[in-house]
């Protein structure tokens, strides 16, 4: 099943939806009303619907894995997260450059000068959370839980306790069955999460300006900077400017900040210290030395291109001076500035919205004017103006935005509540229907999985797995049940696409009971055997094998 095809099945379970709320408005109204009632009253417990929603997320996400495993890593941003999980989950900030690092060298991993993954550490440390309860997965599991729990008291702070209810529920159906961010290392939750503590303690602060409000602004802050920072700060941003006026206006005290100044004042120099032990500069981000080393492509649309530095491996070439940069120069410049901009709606709208929800749109205007929801609006559009001048954008970078677009697709969903038609209700089946429209959709994209369907859409955003014949994880657990340790040189044909790659390691390299190496030179292949002669070598050509391997003959 095509993701064209489950976007067509969406939108025609839409239609039907209309055309019942055009012909038979009240149909069902009996049914609907007394589950309605017995849904508020479980949402008037606001804490009860915080857990409720939270342990719903957990069983359905935990659900199809029953059936179809723990989703395996491809992708080299997978692979670099579980990097920092496995160093975390033994007890280490980084690791030190192997001798062999020149072999080990692979995509958004830094071999110099310490071994560790580029990225930030949140979704590291969940995933060696994770780790160090079974499976890195479970991080994964647990985090997405904990964010539909966190967007529904995100919503109680705006919006009447039934809806938030209902948009912590339809969470669970769009992110914590089969959406990505559930079935990849990729992330997407833990920035989400502190994008909604941030977004949820506005209007508390507002009310009440408690301590432990002012904890959940700088604990949310500091998630921001730890797991998503570019589009952390494009968020953060304008919260900073909205608490700057309720300040000047002495609608807020400055010292109901005064609590998380602190949170944030520990998190920055956990932050430093971090750096300090990554890179020996504790101004120097991971991500930015990464980047020094390899990319010749920037992110901005105003940048040029980095001059080329020299690389030692074929695919590393071919993905930063090859892939990457045709991308940059394709859409770098104001420009390209607009076309880059309907790419990144359009990929906004497939993850977070669909065809169904869609319909939460058309109010636009009026949740626009709406007073209440009227700050969220305006922080979403110089959020989004902040964050459209970055050329690369999938859905888990917007992480930080999810709870906000949530409240205002939940407050378009009241106004279309509203609609009549010739006195005829036909907003309430409307909204009925989309609940039941979310749920038959996981019914249809389970079935995918069972009849070994493809949902790939040329990008990995939406895609649950990116190469089916990648078998990895399968070679790992052949060698280890022969026992002893085994190194795996890889070997590339010319041809060779550089997003299927091989060649990722554990935090301890020496160590590992499979190490993963790139073939170069008769002399440095040498050196490598000599520095493993304990292992028995194996050969792997993926390009014209995918399973086999055989002895390494040099």
């Amino acid at each position: 099943m095509e993701l064209i095809q489950l976007l067509l099945i969406e939108s025609a379970l839409l239609g039907a939806a209309i055309l019942i709320a055009l012909i038979a408005p009240r149909l069902g109204s009996g049914v609907f009303g007394a589950f309605e009632r017995r849904f508020a009253a479980l949402a008037r417990r606001k804490n009860l619907a915080v857990v409720f929603v939270g342990v719903t997320a957990l069983m359905a996400g935990g659900a199809p894995r029953l059936f179809e495993g723990l989703p395996r890593p491809q992708q080299y941003d997978e692979f670099s997260y579980l990097l920092a999980a496995d160093t975390f989950a033994h007890g280490r900030l980084t690791n030190p450059t192997h001798p062999m690092w020149q072999h080990f060298e692979s995509f958004h991993i830094n071999q110099r000068p310490t071994y560790m993954s580029m990225y930030p550490p949140g979704q590291g440390m969940t995933l060696a959370a994770g780790k160090m309860a079974g499976h890195p997965w479970f991080g994964v599991w647990i985090s997405v839980a904990i964010l539909c729990a966190a967007i529904v008291w995100m919503l109680q702070a705006w919006m009447p306790p039934g809806w938030a209810l209902l948009g912590g529920l339809i969470a669970v159906m769009r992110i914590a069955t089969y959406s990505y961010w559930i079935e990849s290392y990729w992330g997407g939750a833990v920035a989400a999460i502190g994008g909604a503590l941030v977004l949820g303690t506005l209007p508390r602060l507002l009310q009440h300006a408690r301590v432990r409000d002012s904890i959940a602004l700088g604990l949310g802050a500091a998630i921001l900077a730890n797991s998503r920072p570019f589009e952390g700060l494009g968020l953060v941003t304008p919260v900073v400017g909205a608490l700057a006026v309720w300040l000047a206006t002495r609608r807020l005290r400055l010292s109901a900040l005064a609590p998380a100044a602190v949170v944030l004042s520990i998190g920055a120099a956990a932050m430093l210290y971090y750096n300090s032990r990554v890179t020996g500069n504790p101004l120097l981000m991971p991500y930015v030395a990464n980047r020094t080393q390899y990319a010749v492509a920037q992110v901005f649309v105003f940048q040029e291109p980095l001059p080329a530095p020299e690389y030692r491996h074929k695919a590393l070439r071919d993905f930063y001076q090859g892939w990457e940069l045709n991308s940059f120069n394709l859409s770098r410049g104001w420009q390209n500035y607009e076309t880059i901009v309907y790419e990144k709606i359009f990929k906004a709208w497939l993850f977070f919205i669909g065809p169904a929800l869609t319909i939460s749109l058309l109010p636009a205007w009026q949740v626009v004017r709406d007073r209440r929801t009227r700050p969220l609006v305006i922080i979403g559009f110089a959020s989004a103006a902040i964050v459209s001048i970055a050329i690369y954008a999938n859905p888990h970078y917007w992480a930080p935005y999810t709870a906000l677009v949530y409240a205002l697709m939940l407050q378009g969903l009241r106004h279309v509540r509203a609609w009549r038609l010739r006195g005829r209700p036909i907003g309430i089946p409307l909204v009925r229907a989309l609940p039941l429209i979310c749920l038959l959709m996981i019914g249809f994209r389970a079935a995918a999985g069972p009849l070994n369907l493809s949902l790939i859409m040329g990008i990995p955003a939406w895609c649950s797995r990116f190469t089916p014949d990648y078998r990895r994880e399968d070679i790992i657990a052949n060698l280890k049940r022969q026992g002893g340790q085994h190194l795996v040189i890889v070997r590339y044909a010319p041809d060779h696409v550089a997003h299927q790659d091989w060649v990722y390691n554990d935090a301890d390299i020496d160590a590992s009971t499979v190490a993963w190496a790139r073939e170069m030179d008769a002399e440095r292949n040498a050196e490598l055997l000599r520095y493993f002669h304990d292992r028995r070598v194996w050969l792997l050509e993926p390009d014209r094998d995918w399973v086999n391997l055989k002895a390494y003959a040099p």
